[in-house]
């Protein structure tokens, strides 16, 4: 039973997460678009490079392996550039 109870806590977690990232998705679409209109870049190295470094210090605070937590944020990051080349397209 506790082993039932732990995973129904785990599957929460993920379906929040899953939301979380729709909601941050919905976030870098719209920063899409205005770089879309106004002619910006779609990778901004200065802001990836700032973004590892504020991961890698929350990962400190939380215990956390600082390599996973890039490795997910690496891909989407690439999600989300290959979000913002799509809207430049269009």
């Amino acid at each position: 039973m506790e082993l039932l109870e732990l995973r129904k806590k785990i599957d929460q977690i993920d379906k929040k997460l899953v939301e979380l990232l729709a909601s941050r998705f919905a976030l870098t679409h719209k920063v899409g678009l205005l770089k879309a209109n106004r002619g910006l870049d779609a990778f901004d190295a200065g802001r990836e490079s700032q973004k590892f470094a504020e991961l890698r210090t929350l990962c400190v605070d939380q215990d956390l392996n600082p390599d996973l937590i890039n490795e997910l944020f690496a891909s989407i990051m690439e999600e989300v550039v290959r979000n913002h080349l799509d809207l430049r397209e269009k």
